[in-house]
């Protein structure tokens, strides 16, 4: 089994992974919702739910993305119909950019 490394995260990565958690927990808790009934209606863990309220870095974006829906947290600061709306203006952006960033590759000149 390969040895885990120690990932290191910048300190605006550690403070958006806790302030979405407190917010996460603060809302089920508002709602009177337990952390079973939350990870049941997530369908995850209670585990893995404990850990995005722990605001842990390596919980699935998609969970916590989920659990978050779930308990009204909102992601974005726009309605679902505004997201889509968004997210074309993006995908028209990324279409203009390469399609890659690599470098070009330096022709070797191996004549000798």
């Amino acid at each position: 089994m390969p040895k885990s490394s120690a990932r290191t995260y910048s300190s605006y990565t550690e403070e958006a992974l806790t302030l979405l958690a407190k917010l996460i927990r603060a809302s089920r808790l508002e709602q009177k919702m337990s952390a079973q009934e939350l990870a049941d209606r997530a369908g995850i863990s209670r585990g893995m739910l404990s850990r995005i309220e722990k605001a842990d870095p390596k919980c699935e974006i998609g969970a916590t993305f989920e659990v978050a829906r779930i308990v009204g947290v909102t992601l974005f600061e726009a309605e679902p119909g505004r997201l889509t709306m968004q997210l074309k203006q993006v995908e028209a952006k990324l279409a203009l950019l390469p399609k890659s960033a690599r470098k070009a590759k330096r022709k070797v000149i191996d004549d000798f």
